[in-house]
């Protein structure tokens, strides 16, 4: 008998919180990557003309919310508030998708 009532629900969160963390340096380096790889984004480097006009505070308020985020999820009891912990792990999902974003659009 298990003390959760969703207990497939507790370890996929738990998953899928892990890939989530081990995924956001990745993204965040890939992300930059691409806009580095266009001329603009060369440009910008070099001659710091065409520069995204995205804030860079929201690229890294998004970077260190997803981190936040998924050290949450690790750290919460698996059996309490299952609905919760699935709820920040997708919280800190969107955090992470929306870092990539903001920086894939200053391409």
């Amino acid at each position: 008998m298990t003390t959760s009532p969703h207990p497939g629900t507790a370890r996929s969160s738990t998953g899928w919180s892990v890939a989530g963390l081990l995924l956001l340096v990745p993204t965040f380096v890939v992300a930059w990557l691409l806009v580095l790889s266009t001329e603009r984004g060369s440009k910008c480097l070099t001659d710091g003309e065409g520069c995204s006009s995205v804030p860079y505070e929201d690229v890294y308020g998004c970077f260190f919310a997803a981190l936040a985020a998924g050290a949450l999820a690790l750290l919460w009891p698996r059996t309490r508030w299952v609905v919760v912990r699935s709820g920040v792990v997708m919280l800190q999902w969107g955090a992470q998708l929306t870092m990539g974003a903001l920086i894939l659009t200053g391409a």
